[in-house]
């Protein structure tokens, strides 16, 4: 007697997912090709376990497709999917450190005492701190936005920053250094080069 199988329907509202997507991870590597009778695609028990693997890699470990197939497709060798998944969890810290700073920031916002927070007295801390304008010397911003324009330069580049928004540079995975704090600010440091006369 062979074992069970289920249609992709069923296989996909055990994970609470669209048939579609069922399809797609197939198509990108993270599932095998499952059997089929006829044109349909029938799931057994093995397919129903590498489905759910795929959803806590991709759902809740919030992995790219391309690395969640390591992980998933069942071919990869051991030290490969361990290191992977290696990978994701520095990038997941990377992102709890970024978001922490967010959330610690908002929550400083909220004891700002003015009605208009632009005229916090902080504010030009903070901007310093935490965005763009922190890598430029000038005391007041109608000449920080003036130097922006310019494309000047800090006087000092400092190595432990990001050139994008001045804030820390967190360690780079695998002793790497990294260039930007996140992805926003490489994208955003990339827009900059691609449009330099725009504004």
């Amino acid at each position: 007697m062979t074992d069970p199988a289920v249609p992709i329907g069923a296989a996909a509202a055990l994970y609470d997912l669209a048939p579609s997507t069922l399809r797609w991870w197939e198509e990108r590597g993270l599932l095998g090709p499952p059997e089929r009778d006829g044109a349909q695609r029938r799931y057994r028990e093995p397919d129903l376990r590498r489905i759910g693997v795929a959803y806590l890699c991709c759902v809740t470990g919030m992995m790219p497709l391309a690395q969640a197939a390591v992980v998933t497709s069942g071919k990869a060798r051991n030290e490969d999917w361990r290191r992977t998944v290696t990978t994701q969890i520095e990038e997941l810290g990377n992102r709890m450190d970024q978001l922490a700073a967010a959330r610690e920031y908002l929550s400083h916002l909220l004891t700002c005492t003015d009605d208009d927070v632009t005229e916090c007295p902080y504010l030009d801390r903070e901007l310093t701190a935490h965005t763009p304008r922190g890598r430029l010397p000038q005391a007041d911003l109608v000449s920080a936005a003036l130097a922006a324009r310019r494309d000047e330069k800090p006087v000092e580049s400092d190595e432990t920053r990001c050139p994008s928004c001045a804030g820390p540079l967190p360690d780079g995975s695998r002793g790497r250094p990294r260039r930007y704090c996140s992805p926003a600010c490489r994208q955003r440091a990339y827009r900059g080069r691609k449009e330099p006369g725009s504004g």
